[in-house]
C-alpha cells in the first residue's frame, strides 16, 4: 500500500470523529523509519489524530532479528517509532493461559528507534499464533494457505506478528475508553503502563511490559508519570 493512503485514512478519521465517535486507529502495519518522527508525514498524522482526541496504536514490526538468528535492535519500524503512537510488541504466551511460560517473540522488533532514540515499544501484547476470523476468498488466504485452519464458513487464520498484538492493544484501549469514556489519549496510554507486567526483558524489547486490563482499571489513583516515548512509575 501507500503511506500517502495511510496518511489520508488518518486525517479521514479526525475529519468524521464526531460523526462515528471514532477513538481509536489501528496501524497493523510499518516501514522503515527513514527520518526522524519530527519530519515524518506519517508520524504527523498520528500526532494530529492524538491532539484531535484519538488514539493511534501502531505495530513495532518484526524486523527483532535477522535470518540466523542474531537479535537486531532500533528497527521499530513507522509509524511505531512515533511518541504520539503506542507501540505494540509481540508476547509470546505459548497457548497458555498462565504467565510463567511467556516469552519475548525473538522477531518482535526492539528500540530504541532510529534517529530519535525513544523508549519502543510501549507495551506487548499476545501476538503469535493469533487465530482469527477469516473473510471468504481473502487475499491472505490465497497468499498464505498454510496459515489456513479448517475448511468452509467456519475456516480461521492464524498469523503470527505485531501486528496481530497491535490488534489486542486496540481492543484494550476500547476496553478502557468503555470504562472511562472522557478520558484522554495520554491518560489511556498511562493506564496502560500502570497495569502492565514487566518480564526483566528490557526496556528496548518489552517496553513497560505485558498489557493487563484488570490491572490497569484496578491502578486508579497510583501516580504515573509519561513523557511521550518515555515513562516511569512514582
Amino acid at each position: 500500500g501507500q503511506l500517502s493512503d495511510v496518511v489520508e485514512a488518518i486525517d479521514w478519521a479526525i475529519a468524521h470523529r464526531r460523526d462515528y465517535n471514532l477513538r481509536v486507529i489501528n496501524l497493523s502495519l510499518g516501514t522503515a523509519v527513514q527520518q526522524s518522527w519530527k519530519d515524518d508525514p506519517l508520524c504527523q498524522a498520528v500526532e494530529r489524530a492524538w491532539r484531535a482526541n484519538i488514539i493511534t496504536v501502531a505495530a513495532a514490526g518484526n524486523l527483532g532479528k535477522t535470518a540466523q538468528g542474531k537479535e537486531i535492535l532500533g528497527a521499530v519500524t513507522a509509524p511505531g517509532n512515533c511518541p504520539y503512537a503506542i507501540t505494540a510488541g509481540t508476547l509470546n504466551t505459548k497457548g497458555t493461559t498462565f504467565a510463567s511460560d511467556d516469552a519475548m517473540a525473538t522477531y518482535s522488533s526492539r528500540g530504541p528507534t532510529r534517529f530519535d532514540h525513544l523508549v519502543k515499544p510501549d507495551v506487548i501484547a499476545p501476538g503469535n499464533k493469533i487465530r482469527s476470523l477469516l473473510a471468504p476468498d481473502a487475499a491472505l488466504a490465497r497468499l498464505y494457505p498454510e496459515k489456513v485452519v479448517g475448511n468452509g464458513r467456519t475456516a480461521t487464520l492464524e498469523l503470527s506478528g505485531t501486528s496481530q498484538s497491535a490488534a489486542v492493544v486496540s481492543g484494550a484501549v476500547a476496553l478502557l475508553l468503555q470504562a472511562r469514556p472522557t478520558s484522554r489519549p495520554e491518560q489511556v496510554r498511562l493506564g496502560l503502563v500502570a497495569g502492565a507486567s514487566r518480564h526483566g526483558w528490557g526496556l528496548i524489547r518489552e517496553g513497560f511490559g505485558s498489557i493487563d486490563v484488570a490491572k490497569s482499571l484496578a491502578a486508579g489513583e497510583r501516580r504515573v508519570v509519561l513523557v511521550p516515548g518515555q515513562a516511569s512509575r512514582t
